[in-house]
């Protein structure tokens, strides 16, 4: 391994399993000492394991997310063990997939709070921590990876509540990204495609490992090297995108652009607007498809 993240502290959360999982192992193996959040202590403590057995440094925390206050203790964790915080990993999600019209407000409820909620809270306390240490005039040099998704990006028949949240993670990396950089941190995001329990369910035959032993396009590990890379130094003059990772495959999610304008010169008349409409439909890019139609 190069150790491009020698010296540098990681908090990811739901870390372990899944992709999670496999950039705790992948961040730990480039030199990196990680902080492996899970509410799932036994699943965190198997990550931490396999991590020591390699040679690398980890420890547990099982801090929710979606509590402010108890969140702080993941960051506690990360400055109380390793001495430092470099990266906040925004990883944990769940599903509760229904077509919008069977939806119910715990549904909706459930996934805002894990996905959207949960990327701010940990991330709130360590920008404190990084803005506390930019202010001392103390260098820094800080990652936030957040995890939006296709769905979100696209929409996604039967996940109204998962594609309202990854939207809205893909909109908060923007925003970070503009307020946060005078305080050396960057954010960008992800939209991963790999096997994982929120997955395998839903795609369990397209993402079956194949059988004859080639190449596993949906192994989580396969999205590891984009977010280590993306918490390492070397990664310190982008920021603001959302990149989406499948297999051996990278991209980046061009984002919402603004046509030519259709510009009458003064107010529309309702009966005007729509052959205005129809002209810039015309002259647009179609977007791409929802999932599932």
């Amino acid at each position: 391994m190069s150790g491009i993240c020698k010296d540098r502290v990681v908090i990811i959360t739901g870390a372990g399993g899944g992709l999670g999982r496999a950039y705790a192992l992948a961040f730990a193996a480039e030199g990196a000492s990680v902080v492996v959040n899970d509410i799932n202590e036994a699943a965190a403590q198997a990550t931490v394991a396999t991590i020591e057995a390699n040679g690398g440094r980890a420890v547990v925390d099982h801090s929710d997310i979606t509590n402010y206050n108890d969140s702080l203790n993941a960051v506690r964790t990360a400055l109380d063990n390793f001495g430092g915080l470099h990266v906040v990993v925004n990883n944990a999600g769940i599903c509760r997939d229904r077509m919008f019209a069977s939806m119910t407000e715990e549904d909706w409820d459930a996934v805002i709070a894990v996905h959207l909620k949960g990327h701010f809270c940990i991330t709130s306390h360590a920008v404190h921590y990084w803005r506390g240490q930019a202010k001392e005039g103390n260098a820094v040099d800080a990652r936030i990876i957040n995890t939006s998704s296709g769905a979100g990006l696209n929409g996604s028949i039967g996940q109204s509540n998962y594609v309202a949240a990854k939207g809205g993670i893909a909109a908060l990396t923007l925003n970070q990204a503009a307020e946060l950089a005078r305080y050396g941190i960057t954010a960008n995001a992800l939209a991963p495609s790999a096997r994982t329990g929120m997955t395998e369910e839903v795609f369990a035959e397209m993402m079956k490992k194949p059988e004859d032993g080639g190449f596993d396009a949906f192994d989580p590990a396969n999205i590891a090297p984009l977010v280590v890379w993306l918490g390492s130094p070397g990664s310190s003059g982008v920021t603001g995108r959302v990149f989406e990772a499948e297999g051996g495959k990278i991209s980046i999610a061009d984002g919402w652009r603004s046509t030519d304008p259709v510009d009458k010169g003064a107010r529309w008349e309702p009966a005007e607007v729509g052959s205005a409409v129809d002209e810039l439909l015309g002259r647009c890019v179609p977007p791409q498809k929802v999932y599932g139609t």
